[in-house]
Protein backbone atom coordinates (compact mmCIF):
# COMPACT_ATOMS: atom_id res chain seq x y z
CA UNK A 1 0.00 0.00 0.00
CA UNK A 2 1.21 3.71 -0.80
CA UNK A 3 1.36 6.30 1.62
CA UNK A 4 -1.21 7.96 -0.40
CA UNK A 5 -3.42 5.00 -0.38
CA UNK A 6 -4.57 2.99 3.36
CA UNK A 7 -8.37 2.72 3.08
CA UNK A 8 -10.33 2.28 5.77
CA UNK A 9 -12.25 -1.43 5.03
CA UNK A 10 -12.33 -3.20 1.09
CA UNK A 11 -13.22 -6.34 -0.22
CA UNK A 12 -10.32 -9.19 -0.26
CA UNK A 13 -11.43 -11.37 -3.50
CA UNK A 14 -9.39 -13.99 -4.00
CA UNK A 15 -9.11 -17.79 -3.85
CA UNK A 16 -11.53 -19.77 -6.01
CA UNK A 17 -13.78 -16.39 -6.23
CA UNK A 18 -13.41 -16.46 -10.11
CA UNK A 19 -13.32 -19.86 -10.67
CA UNK A 20 -17.24 -20.16 -8.78
CA UNK A 21 -18.41 -17.04 -10.48
CA UNK A 22 -17.73 -18.25 -13.73
CA UNK A 23 -18.97 -21.63 -13.54
CA UNK A 24 -22.43 -19.21 -13.12
CA UNK A 25 -21.71 -17.38 -16.11
CA UNK A 26 -21.15 -20.28 -18.06
CA UNK A 27 -23.92 -22.10 -16.93
CA UNK A 28 -26.47 -19.45 -16.87
CA UNK A 29 -27.27 -19.61 -13.36
CA UNK A 30 -27.32 -16.29 -12.08
CA UNK A 31 -30.28 -15.82 -10.46
CA UNK A 32 -31.73 -18.15 -7.37
CA UNK A 33 -31.09 -21.30 -8.71
CA UNK A 34 -27.53 -22.91 -9.45
CA UNK A 35 -26.66 -24.62 -6.42
CA UNK A 36 -24.57 -22.01 -4.63
CA UNK A 37 -26.92 -20.35 -2.85
CA UNK A 38 -27.63 -24.00 -0.96
CA UNK A 39 -24.43 -24.89 -0.35
CA UNK A 40 -23.50 -20.83 1.05
CA UNK A 41 -26.41 -21.53 3.36
CA UNK A 42 -24.78 -25.38 4.51
CA UNK A 43 -21.25 -24.11 4.96
CA UNK A 44 -22.55 -21.00 7.01
CA UNK A 45 -24.41 -23.14 8.96
CA UNK A 46 -21.89 -24.89 9.70
CA UNK A 47 -19.17 -22.19 10.22
CA UNK A 48 -21.55 -20.70 13.13
CA UNK A 49 -22.98 -24.19 14.10
CA UNK A 50 -26.54 -22.51 13.52
CA UNK A 51 -28.78 -25.51 12.70
CA UNK A 52 -30.68 -23.68 9.81
CA UNK A 53 -29.66 -20.96 7.24
CA UNK A 54 -31.49 -18.62 5.11
CA UNK A 55 -29.44 -16.30 2.39
CA UNK A 56 -31.04 -12.90 1.97
CA UNK A 57 -30.45 -10.30 -0.26
CA UNK A 58 -28.64 -8.04 2.89
CA UNK A 59 -28.73 -7.89 6.51
CA UNK A 60 -31.11 -5.29 6.69
CA UNK A 61 -33.91 -7.31 4.95
CA UNK A 62 -32.66 -10.25 7.51
CA UNK A 63 -33.26 -8.44 10.35
CA UNK A 64 -36.83 -7.24 9.13
CA UNK A 65 -37.83 -11.14 8.18
CA UNK A 66 -36.94 -11.70 11.90
CA UNK A 67 -38.66 -9.57 13.84
CA UNK A 68 -41.51 -10.24 11.62
CA UNK A 69 -41.17 -13.74 12.47
CA UNK A 70 -41.11 -13.22 16.47
CA UNK A 71 -44.08 -11.32 16.01
CA UNK A 72 -43.35 -7.96 15.89
CA UNK A 73 -46.71 -6.21 15.25
CA UNK A 74 -47.09 -2.36 13.98
CA UNK A 75 -47.31 -0.32 17.31
CA UNK A 76 -44.86 -2.67 18.87
CA UNK A 77 -41.76 -1.70 20.53
CA UNK A 78 -38.33 -3.18 20.47
CA UNK A 79 -35.23 -2.54 22.16
CA UNK A 80 -32.11 -1.41 20.55
CA UNK A 81 -28.78 -0.09 21.17
CA UNK A 82 -28.92 3.92 19.83
CA UNK A 83 -25.24 3.10 19.36
CA UNK A 84 -25.02 1.27 16.16
CA UNK A 85 -25.52 1.31 12.62
CA UNK A 86 -29.19 2.64 11.17
CA UNK A 87 -30.27 -0.60 9.53
CA UNK A 88 -31.78 -2.69 12.57
CA UNK A 89 -33.50 0.09 14.08
CA UNK A 90 -34.95 0.66 10.34
CA UNK A 91 -36.16 -2.69 10.05
CA UNK A 92 -37.79 -2.11 13.30
CA UNK A 93 -40.11 0.51 11.63
CA UNK A 94 -40.25 -1.22 8.50
CA UNK A 95 -43.03 -3.65 10.51
CA UNK A 96 -44.43 -0.12 11.61
CA UNK A 97 -43.34 -0.90 15.05
CA UNK A 98 -41.09 1.47 16.98
CA UNK A 99 -37.69 1.19 18.52
CA UNK A 100 -36.52 2.15 22.38
CA UNK A 101 -33.36 3.13 22.22
CA UNK A 102 -30.46 1.92 25.02
CA UNK A 103 -27.53 2.94 26.22
CA UNK A 104 -24.38 0.90 26.01
CA UNK A 105 -21.51 -0.22 28.40
CA UNK A 106 -17.92 -0.27 28.25
CA UNK A 107 -16.98 -2.33 24.52
CA UNK A 108 -20.30 -0.08 23.07
CA UNK A 109 -22.82 -2.98 23.02
CA UNK A 110 -26.26 -2.89 24.58
CA UNK A 111 -26.42 -2.24 28.12
CA UNK A 112 -27.80 -5.34 29.66
CA UNK A 113 -28.06 -3.15 33.21
CA UNK A 114 -29.56 -0.31 31.95
CA UNK A 115 -32.36 -2.30 29.65
CA UNK A 116 -33.12 -4.31 33.11
CA UNK A 117 -34.05 -0.98 35.14
CA UNK A 118 -35.90 -0.10 31.61
CA UNK A 119 -38.06 -3.39 31.57
CA UNK A 120 -38.45 -3.69 35.52
CA UNK A 121 -40.40 -0.28 35.06
CA UNK A 122 -42.81 -2.16 32.64
CA UNK A 123 -46.14 -3.37 33.02
CA UNK A 124 -47.21 -7.35 32.90
CA UNK A 125 -50.00 -7.40 31.24
CA UNK A 126 -52.44 -10.46 29.29
CA UNK A 127 -50.94 -9.20 25.89
CA UNK A 128 -47.77 -9.01 27.17
CA UNK A 129 -44.74 -6.38 28.69
CA UNK A 130 -46.04 -3.19 28.01
CA UNK A 131 -43.89 -0.23 28.32
CA UNK A 132 -46.02 2.34 31.02
CA UNK A 133 -44.84 5.60 29.66
CA UNK A 134 -46.37 4.63 25.73
CA UNK A 135 -49.05 2.19 26.46
CA UNK A 136 -47.49 -0.14 23.71
CA UNK A 137 -46.33 -3.93 24.24
CA UNK A 138 -42.77 -4.59 24.24
CA UNK A 139 -41.81 -7.22 22.26
CA UNK A 140 -38.55 -8.13 21.62
CA UNK A 141 -34.65 -6.85 22.00
CA UNK A 142 -32.29 -6.62 19.07
CA UNK A 143 -29.05 -6.53 20.44
CA UNK A 144 -26.08 -5.58 18.06
CA UNK A 145 -22.33 -7.27 18.45
CA UNK A 146 -20.56 -4.29 18.20
CA UNK A 147 -17.82 -3.73 15.62
CA UNK A 148 -17.54 -8.09 15.89
CA UNK A 149 -17.30 -7.74 19.82
CA UNK A 150 -19.89 -10.12 21.76
CA UNK A 151 -22.90 -8.82 23.72
CA UNK A 152 -22.97 -10.18 26.82
CA UNK A 153 -25.82 -12.70 25.81
CA UNK A 154 -26.29 -14.05 29.40
CA UNK A 155 -27.66 -11.46 30.88
CA UNK A 156 -29.72 -10.50 27.73
CA UNK A 157 -31.39 -14.36 27.16
CA UNK A 158 -32.14 -13.96 31.00
CA UNK A 159 -33.87 -10.63 30.76
CA UNK A 160 -35.67 -11.95 27.52
CA UNK A 161 -36.75 -15.15 29.17
CA UNK A 162 -37.75 -13.17 32.46
CA UNK A 163 -40.07 -11.06 30.60
CA UNK A 164 -41.11 -13.12 27.54
CA UNK A 165 -39.84 -11.23 25.02
CA UNK A 166 -38.14 -12.47 21.47
CA UNK A 167 -34.35 -12.23 20.64
CA UNK A 168 -33.27 -11.07 17.20
CA UNK A 169 -29.00 -10.84 17.23
CA UNK A 170 -27.63 -8.54 14.82
CA UNK A 171 -24.34 -9.99 14.21
CA UNK A 172 -23.76 -8.36 10.88
CA UNK A 173 -20.48 -7.21 11.72
CA UNK A 174 -19.68 -10.59 14.08
CA UNK A 175 -18.84 -13.86 11.56
CA UNK A 176 -15.92 -15.55 13.07
CA UNK A 177 -16.68 -14.09 16.86
CA UNK A 178 -17.56 -16.69 19.85
CA UNK A 179 -17.45 -16.73 23.74
CA UNK A 180 -14.59 -18.62 25.04
CA UNK A 181 -15.96 -19.20 28.71
CA UNK A 182 -19.61 -19.10 30.60
CA UNK A 183 -23.13 -20.86 29.75
CA UNK A 184 -22.42 -20.11 25.65
CA UNK A 185 -18.55 -21.34 25.61
CA UNK A 186 -17.62 -22.03 22.24
CA UNK A 187 -20.97 -20.64 20.84
CA UNK A 188 -21.34 -18.79 17.42
CA UNK A 189 -22.82 -15.21 17.96
CA UNK A 190 -26.08 -14.97 16.12
CA UNK A 191 -26.56 -18.75 17.52
CA UNK A 192 -27.99 -17.55 20.97
CA UNK A 193 -31.26 -15.80 20.41
CA UNK A 194 -34.67 -16.84 18.61
CA UNK A 195 -32.49 -15.68 15.53
CA UNK A 196 -29.84 -13.89 14.12
CA UNK A 197 -28.51 -12.06 11.03
CA UNK A 198 -25.42 -11.87 9.10
CA UNK A 199 -24.02 -9.56 6.35
CA UNK A 200 -21.78 -9.54 3.27
CA UNK A 201 -21.69 -6.24 2.47
CA UNK A 202 -18.86 -4.63 0.88
CA UNK A 203 -17.21 -3.87 3.73
CA UNK A 204 -18.17 -7.21 6.21
CA UNK A 205 -14.99 -9.44 6.97
CA UNK A 206 -16.72 -11.86 4.31
CA UNK A 207 -18.62 -9.83 1.49
CA UNK A 208 -20.53 -10.93 -1.47
CA UNK A 209 -21.11 -7.48 -2.54
CA UNK A 210 -24.31 -7.13 -0.45
CA UNK A 211 -25.63 -9.79 0.73
CA UNK A 212 -27.00 -11.49 4.32
CA UNK A 213 -27.53 -14.49 6.20
CA UNK A 214 -30.75 -15.44 8.94
CA UNK A 215 -29.92 -17.81 11.09
CA UNK A 216 -32.34 -19.80 13.46
CA UNK A 217 -32.48 -23.28 15.77
CA UNK A 218 -36.02 -23.73 14.70
CA UNK A 219 -36.54 -25.69 11.37
CA UNK A 220 -40.09 -24.35 10.64
CA UNK A 221 -39.70 -20.72 11.32
CA UNK A 222 -36.15 -21.19 9.08
CA UNK A 223 -38.72 -22.79 6.44
CA UNK A 224 -41.42 -19.89 7.10
CA UNK A 225 -38.56 -17.54 6.41
CA UNK A 226 -37.23 -19.25 2.91
CA UNK A 227 -40.72 -18.92 2.48
CA UNK A 228 -41.41 -15.41 3.30
CA UNK A 229 -38.13 -14.68 1.16
CA UNK A 230 -38.91 -15.71 -2.09
CA UNK A 231 -42.16 -13.69 -2.26
CA UNK A 232 -44.20 -16.54 -0.49
CA UNK A 233 -45.22 -18.43 -3.28
CA UNK A 234 -47.92 -21.58 -2.57
CA UNK A 235 -47.55 -22.71 -6.23
CA UNK A 236 -44.55 -22.61 -7.98
CA UNK A 237 -46.35 -23.05 -11.10
CA UNK A 238 -49.67 -21.01 -10.91
CA UNK A 239 -48.07 -18.34 -8.40
CA UNK A 240 -50.30 -18.69 -6.28
CA UNK A 241 -49.72 -16.38 -3.30
CA UNK A 242 -51.03 -16.73 0.66
CA UNK A 243 -49.32 -13.99 2.36
CA UNK A 244 -47.54 -11.35 1.34
CA UNK A 245 -43.76 -12.15 0.58
CA UNK A 246 -40.74 -10.14 -0.23
CA UNK A 247 -38.10 -10.67 -2.99
CA UNK A 248 -35.40 -11.07 -0.02
CA UNK A 249 -33.21 -14.39 -1.93
CA UNK A 250 -30.04 -13.75 -2.81
CA UNK A 251 -28.56 -14.65 -6.24
CA UNK A 252 -26.81 -17.56 -7.18
CA UNK A 253 -23.97 -15.23 -8.47
CA UNK A 254 -23.56 -13.60 -4.84
CA UNK A 255 -23.64 -16.89 -3.13
CA UNK A 256 -21.20 -18.42 -5.38
CA UNK A 257 -18.66 -15.79 -4.13
CA UNK A 258 -19.85 -16.17 -0.58
CA UNK A 259 -18.94 -19.80 -0.93
CA UNK A 260 -15.07 -18.76 -2.14
CA UNK A 261 -15.10 -16.22 0.73
CA UNK A 262 -15.77 -18.30 3.30
CA UNK A 263 -13.18 -20.66 2.49
CA UNK A 264 -11.17 -17.73 2.88
CA UNK A 265 -12.19 -17.11 6.15
CA UNK A 266 -9.97 -18.66 8.53
CA UNK A 267 -7.06 -16.90 6.96
CA UNK A 268 -8.72 -13.41 7.42
CA UNK A 269 -9.46 -14.05 10.94
CA UNK A 270 -5.69 -14.81 11.83
CA UNK A 271 -5.01 -11.50 10.09
CA UNK A 272 -7.28 -9.45 11.42
CA UNK A 273 -5.90 -10.22 14.81
CA UNK A 274 -2.39 -10.25 14.17
CA UNK A 275 -3.07 -6.52 13.17
CA UNK A 276 -4.94 -6.10 16.16
CA UNK A 277 -1.88 -7.34 18.24
CA UNK A 278 0.29 -4.25 16.05
CA UNK A 279 -1.71 -1.24 16.24
CA UNK A 280 -2.04 -2.32 20.28
CA UNK A 281 1.78 -2.64 20.25
CA UNK A 282 2.65 0.37 18.07
CA UNK A 283 0.08 2.48 19.90
CA UNK A 284 1.17 1.69 23.57
CA UNK A 285 2.49 4.56 25.40
CA UNK A 286 0.89 7.37 23.48
CA UNK A 287 -1.25 9.62 26.16
CA UNK A 288 -4.97 9.81 25.89
CA UNK A 289 -5.02 7.40 23.17
CA UNK A 290 -6.58 4.03 24.07
CA UNK A 291 -6.99 0.70 21.39
CA UNK A 292 -10.75 -0.91 22.47
CA UNK A 293 -10.29 -3.79 23.87
CA UNK A 294 -12.35 -7.15 23.64
CA UNK A 295 -14.91 -8.28 26.07
CA UNK A 296 -13.76 -10.92 28.87
CA UNK A 297 -14.52 -14.18 27.83
CA UNK A 298 -15.00 -13.55 24.20
CA UNK A 299 -12.81 -14.01 20.93
CA UNK A 300 -13.90 -11.40 18.49
CA UNK A 301 -13.37 -11.23 15.20
CA UNK A 302 -11.57 -7.50 14.96
CA UNK A 303 -13.98 -6.17 12.15
CA UNK A 304 -13.05 -3.00 13.29
CA UNK A 305 -10.41 -1.36 15.25
CA UNK A 306 -11.50 1.66 17.44
CA UNK A 307 -9.64 4.07 18.96
CA UNK A 308 -10.31 5.82 21.84
CA UNK A 309 -9.48 9.70 22.13
CA UNK A 310 -8.94 11.96 24.79
CA UNK A 311 -8.54 15.37 23.42
CA UNK A 312 -7.45 16.98 27.15
CA UNK A 313 -4.38 14.63 27.11
CA UNK A 314 -3.47 13.68 23.31
CA UNK A 315 -4.24 17.27 22.63
CA UNK A 316 -6.37 16.86 19.80
CA UNK A 317 -9.79 15.85 19.65
CA UNK A 318 -11.33 12.71 16.86
CA UNK A 319 -12.28 14.98 14.40
CA UNK A 320 -8.58 16.61 14.34
CA UNK A 321 -6.73 13.51 14.37
CA UNK A 322 -9.22 12.14 11.74
CA UNK A 323 -7.98 15.07 9.31
CA UNK A 324 -4.64 14.60 10.01
CA UNK A 325 -4.28 11.13 9.45
CA UNK A 326 -6.52 12.04 5.97
CA UNK A 327 -3.66 14.34 4.74
CA UNK A 328 -1.52 11.57 5.29
CA UNK A 329 -3.48 9.38 2.53
CA UNK A 330 -4.83 7.27 5.52
CA UNK A 331 -9.02 6.56 5.82
CA UNK A 332 -10.56 6.18 8.86
CA UNK A 333 -13.84 6.99 10.23
CA UNK A 334 -15.98 7.98 13.61
CA UNK A 335 -18.33 5.84 14.89
CA UNK A 336 -22.16 6.49 13.91
CA UNK A 337 -24.18 9.19 15.01
CA UNK A 338 -26.44 8.14 17.48
CA UNK A 339 -29.50 7.04 16.60
CA UNK A 340 -31.86 8.59 19.12
CA UNK A 341 -30.42 11.73 17.09
CA UNK A 342 -31.08 10.97 14.07
CA UNK A 343 -33.88 13.23 12.52
CA UNK A 344 -36.30 10.02 11.89
CA UNK A 345 -36.47 9.26 15.25
CA UNK A 346 -35.55 12.04 17.42
CA UNK A 347 -39.60 11.61 19.02
CA UNK A 348 -38.86 7.73 20.17
CA UNK A 349 -38.41 7.05 23.78
CA UNK A 350 -34.44 6.51 24.06
CA UNK A 351 -33.53 5.30 28.20
CA UNK A 352 -30.63 7.22 30.20
CA UNK A 353 -28.58 7.81 27.01
CA UNK A 354 -25.45 8.34 28.60
CA UNK A 355 -21.77 6.34 27.79
CA UNK A 356 -23.13 6.36 24.19
CA UNK A 357 -22.50 9.52 23.74
CA UNK A 358 -19.43 9.67 25.45
CA UNK A 359 -17.89 6.75 22.60
CA UNK A 360 -19.79 8.93 19.83
CA UNK A 361 -17.49 12.07 20.65
CA UNK A 362 -14.24 10.09 21.02
CA UNK A 363 -13.98 7.04 19.03
CA UNK A 364 -12.21 6.89 15.67
CA UNK A 365 -12.04 3.67 13.57
CA UNK A 366 -8.61 2.84 12.12
CA UNK A 367 -8.01 0.83 8.60
CA UNK A 368 -9.16 -2.65 9.11
CA UNK A 369 -9.41 -4.06 5.97
CA UNK A 370 -8.07 -7.89 5.55
CA UNK A 371 -6.16 -7.31 2.95
CA UNK A 372 -4.11 -4.55 5.04
CA UNK A 373 -0.04 -5.97 5.80
CA UNK A 374 1.49 -5.38 9.08
CA UNK A 375 3.55 -2.78 7.05
CA UNK A 376 0.58 -1.01 6.39
CA UNK A 377 -0.70 -1.34 9.83
CA UNK A 378 2.02 -0.19 10.64
CA UNK A 379 2.38 2.78 8.96
CA UNK A 380 -0.81 4.32 10.72
CA UNK A 381 0.81 3.64 14.06
CA UNK A 382 4.04 5.65 12.55
CA UNK A 383 1.38 8.69 10.98
CA UNK A 384 -0.57 8.89 14.51
CA UNK A 385 2.85 8.96 16.55
CA UNK A 386 3.69 11.93 14.01
CA UNK A 387 0.15 13.70 14.65
CA UNK A 388 1.12 13.17 18.74
CA UNK A 389 5.04 14.40 18.27
CA UNK A 390 4.17 17.87 16.45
Amino acid sequence: MSKQNIPLSIPNIRGNAWKYMKSCLDTGWVSTAGGYVEKFEEKLAAFTGARHAVAVVNGTAGLQVALRLCGVEPGDEVLVPTLTFIAPVNAVRYLGAEPVFMDCEGYMNLDPVKTGDFLAGCRRTPRGLVNKKTGCRVKAILPVHIFGNPCDMEAIMALARRYGLKVVEDATESLGSRWTEGKYKGRHTGTVGDFGVFSFNGNKIVTTGNGGMLVTADKKMAAKAKYLTTQAKDDHVRYVHDEIGYNFRLSNLQAALGVAQLEELPAFLKTKKANYEVYHRGLEGIPGLTLLGVPAGTAPNYWFYSLVIDKKVFGLDREGLMAALAADGIQTRPVWQLNHLQRPYRGSQAYKIERAGWFWQRVLNLPCSTSLTRAGALKVCSAIRKVWNA
